[in-house]
């Protein structure tokens, strides 16, 4: 891969993208496909695809402590260790907590990770579209901030994104989750097509389960290989058949030869020119020097995921913006953080199916999409949530959880006997944008190189609270009506982060006094400055986010190019 990383020789460029994740990759390549010398600061290490991959192949016991973290690795990552994300297998990916602290006013789980690539690398490849209702739902309930788009907007955008991505799905015709540019969709397995038609018939179409729309690759596209079912995508795919930064956006940036790439860049504050009334370009901090530099562009993307791009606009503080940059008018930046809540539903078993088996590790589950408050199902709640889950086999009969049996010809022959078929759904619930969930500059506390942290104050709500027991209630049932035994909810609670989807911290709409941006994810007040990742959502609606951050961002680029050869920017 020829890429340019002598950012030192040169400090000026037509466009700066800070951060090198899903949007930060997706910023990259747009702007260099349109002609434009771009220079990506990464605050992490570079990761190259292939060959930084170094577990992405190992089995469980040619890992050196079978895949489980150390008491050394625990203690330099608190807040990485709380969940499964962080493990042995891709350690290295997520952040030091240590050297990168931030306050907790209430628990949040922030799972980070400062490379190339970012969590593209890590993420659970989940794609699905905004449909015209989680559009419209602030403005239909006076919770947030209206979005200043419609779907019909955005459509064309999710179609580029997708095809470009490759997605695989079902088309549905569901009214809360529109149809797509689909590769051909993985196949459910027997528990899954059962407990699908009993739903369904059950319910008369009303609710429906689809096997998901996940950015895994089902045939060979743009010069990736499909997916092999081998379930390992956290570690880097080596076949590329997931979408990544290093899979997809990067090769494509690198391929125009405008792209320069800086990894080891913090980016402390963005420069603004009071004269120009513009931001001029980047302060920034070698991560391995603590050496500063500037670097200056005609247009800036802000991509450091929600958080990072709240603290670097809050802490972009001049004479013109005392409480950060483009945070005059509305005071909102930092402000209507949002994360989904999840981690509850129901689980049953079956005795069905004892001949047959699942092909591979599919690294992909079934979908059940909003059916509340749409429709004739109105509830005590606002909003709604969708299910993700799936069925599947256990091992050896259950005999592994019988402690005498763990040795001699009885353990031998139980190992290779599949347990009971079960499935499980488990929820994945609207969080309401709340002007009370906030982060700000902590300037009593210091990151490893002196500068100030972010404390997070976010909580969520009794809405959330009302709908918990609706997403476990209901998967039951559900479960029950497609002849399950055994079936039992659960709710393992959770803190806002931990589904690592936060958003919001830079809301989008039409009035400068109530949104930091417009609907071009343009600054209000500072029109060459553009945020395309997580920050921008003014609602979470229930559908895993990414996918909607690749769509904006390719519209918000097409836009900038657009504007600034018409020298209005």
């Amino acid at each position: 891969m020829n890429l340019n990383t002598e950012a030192d020789k040169q400090n000026t460029y037509d466009a700066i993208v800070i951060g090198s994740g899903i949007s930060g990759g997706w910023a990259a390549k747009e702007l260099t496909e349109k002609g434009m010398k771009v220079l990506m600061l990464e605050r992490g290490q570079n990761i190259e695809h292939i060959k930084d991959y170094t577990k992405a192949t190992l089995a469980p016991w040619q890992l050196k402590h079978r895949n489980n973290l150390t008491e050394e690795q625990r203690k330099a990552h608190p807040v990485q260790s709380r969940d499964y994300p962080y493990q042995e297998a891709n350690e290295t990916w997520w952040v030091n907590d240590i050297e990168c602290p931030y306050t907790e006013i209430k628990p949040f789980d922030w799972f980070r990770g400062y490379h190339v690539g970012g969590r593209s690398l890590m993420w659970g490849r989940q794609s699905y579209r905004f449909s015209d209702i989680n559009f419209e739902d602030n403005l239909k309930d006076g919770h947030g901030v209206d979005w200043p788009v419609r779907y019909k907007e955005v459509a064309p955008w999710y179609d580029y994104a997708e095809t470009f991505a490759g997605v695989n799905g079902q088309a549905e015709n569901w009214p809360t989750l529109p149809d797509g540019k689909f590769l051909p969709p993985m196949e459910l397995n027997f528990i899954e097509k059962t407990v699908k038609q009993h739903v369904e018939e059950h319910y008369k179409r009303t609710r429906i389960i689809t096997i998901g729309r996940s950015a895994n690759l089902t045939q060979d596209h743009n010069g990736r290989t499909q997916c092999q079912y081998r379930d390992r995508c956290s570690r880097g795919c080596p076949f590329g058949a997931y979408f990544s930064t290093q899979s997809a956006t990067l090769p494509a940036a690198v391929k125009t030869g405008n792209l320069t790439l800086r990894p080891f860049s913090i980016v402390n504050h963005i420069i603004y020119d009071k004269d120009s009334k513009k931001a001029t370009g980047v302060f920034v901090i070698d991560a391995e020097t603590n050496k500063t530099m500037e670097f200056y562009a005609k247009i800036i993307f802000v991509n450091a995921s929600t958080l990072g791009t709240a603290f670097i606009l809050l802490n972009s503080t001049s004479p013109e913006f005392p409480n950060g940059l483009g945070n005059n008018e509305s005071g909102r930046v930092g402000r209507n953080l949002m994360d989904h809540h999840f981690r509850c539903g129901a689980r049953g078993e079956s005795d069905d199916f004892q001949d047959k088996y699942v092909y591979g590790r599919r690294p992909n589950g079934v979908y059940v999409p909003r059916y509340q408050n749409i429709g004739g199902d109105k509830r005590d709640f606002l909003r709604g949530f969708g299910y993700q889950g799936g069925g599947g086999r256990g091992n050896m009969g259950g005999l592994e959880k019988v402690a005498e049996y763990a040795f001699g010809a009885d353990f031998k022959e139980a190992i290779g006997t599949p347990g009971k078929w079960s499935m499980s759904l488990g929820g994945f619930g609207e969080m309401l944008p709340n002007f009370d969930n906030r982060v700000y500059i902590d300037n009593s506390k210091k990151d490893k190189w002196g500068q100030p942290v972010l404390a997070v104050d976010c909580t969520y709500g009794d809405n959330e609270a009302k709908m918990r027991k609706a997403m476990m209630d209901d998967a039951a049932e559900m479960l029950e009506i497609a002849g399950l035994k055994n079936v039992s909810t659960f709710d393992a609670g959770c803190t806002p982060g931990m589904a690592i989807h936060e958003m919001g911290t830079a809301c989008m709409g039409n009035d400068p006094k109530t949104s930091v941006l417009n609907k071009w994810n343009q600054l209000h007040e500072v029109k060459n400055v553009f945020v395309t990742d997580g920050s921008f959502m003014n609602s979470t609606a229930c559908q895993n986010p990414s996918l909607t951050y690749m769509a904006f961002t390719a519209r918000a680029c097409d836009y900038a190019v657009n504007e600034l050869k018409k020298q209005n920017i």
